[in-house]
């Protein structure tokens, strides 16, 4: 889909947004059918703790979009399963089209994960909003017209975090030391970083790619202390980067650590005080910046209160599109 088209649509979102709001008739079909909304995302393994948020999100926004009236007079249904893997991912999003009567699908934070669904919706002629995953690969070659992509993609992240650092002259003439998942999102979060550093004279000393199910990285730490660079940075993902951060504030290494991908989950499951460094978040307009923010354990955060941090808001904003899946060829062309 085009920038143009997508554009089109989600201002064509805000237009419905209000008119629904003052109870256009025309709009309204009288349809009570409900609109089946099929979303997966990783409930178990390295990336479950995101997964329980995303998916209580998309709860949240069931709860409210259905309690406003629905999406053009239709109520919504969220059918939500763990991807648990490639895969199973990709079965489970057949399925949830041929069996389960969903018109559209939603998810997923697994990169490798959202491949699959995503062949599965062109496949399929259907509708993925995929909200979660952030490889560039999959805004790349294994992009296609029948996706449409909401989280931050990898690059953005890394030269956001470039920038700060760059301004607090931690890049020119450097060295880093990096810690990459072993899968799809990983490796193609450490190639943006490597082209980052190779723009902006900085070294890459070593990089250890780690797999997702490693939950000790004293070993790893280890290698860091032999290598003595300026800076570490983590690749990681999900409870990986929660136990590294844990595990870096242990060793009392006194290289700073820096990391181009975050959720603030991962950040708060960390515990008060070990994250340290800069690291990228995604942010909505939404959030006041002249306010504390709670976000931190010492300050519990509650998310029932955060739609604009969490899948119900993507979900909210993009109503619209949710009402159209019946016909996703309107939306892709």
């Amino acid at each position: 889909m085009s920038k143009h088209d997508r554009r089109s649509v989600l201002k064509a979102g805000a237009a419905f947004a209000g008119v629904s709001a003052l109870g256009f008739p025309a709009i309204v079909h009288a349809q009570a059918d409900k609109i089946k909304i099929g979303h997966l995302t990783p409930l178990t393994g390295f990336l479950g703790a995101l997964g329980a948020y995303a998916q209580l999100g998309m709860r949240m926004a069931e709860e409210e979009i259905n309690k406003a009236g629905g999406v053009m007079g239709r109520p919504i249904e969220i059918i939500s399963e763990d991807s648990v893997n490639p895969a199973t991912a990709a079965t489970k999003a057949q399925r949830m089209l041929d069996q389960d009567g969903a018109t559209v699908l939603m998810g997923e934070i697994s990169s490798a994960s959202a491949v699959t669904i995503m062949q599965v919706a062109e496949r399929n002629k259907r509708l993925f909003m995929q909200i979660g995953a952030r490889s560039d690969a999959l805004r790349g070659k294994n992009c296609n017209k029948y996706t449409f992509h909401v989280d931050i993609p990898n690059t953005v992240m890394v030269n956001a975090v470039g920038k700060a650092l760059q301004r607090d002259n931690m890049v020119n003439g450097k060295k880093f030391y990096t810690l990459t998942a072993d899968y799809i999102f990983g490796h193609d979060l450490l190639k943006a970083a490597k082209a980052f550093f190779a723009a902006n004279q900085a070294t890459l000393l070593g990089d250890e790619l780690i797999a997702t199910d490693v939950t000790d990285f004293s070993p790893y730490l280890l290698k860091v202390r032999q290598a003595k660079p300026d800076v570490v940075c983590c690749n990681l993902a999900g409870n990986q980067v929660t136990n590294l951060i844990k595990q870096y504030a242990e060793f009392g290494l006194p290289y700073p650590i820096v990391g181009f991908n975050l959720n603030t989950a991962d950040a708060w499951a960390a515990g008060e005080g070990n994250l340290s460094g800069t690291w990228p978040t995604v942010w909505s307009e939404a959030i006041s910046t002249t306010s504390p923010l709670p976000v931190t354990p010492a300050a519990p955060f509650d998310v029932s209160s955060s739609t604009a941090s969490s899948p119900s808001w993507w979900l909210m904003s993009s109503g619209v599109l949710v009402a159209w899946a019946t016909n996703t060829a309107a939306i892709v062309r």
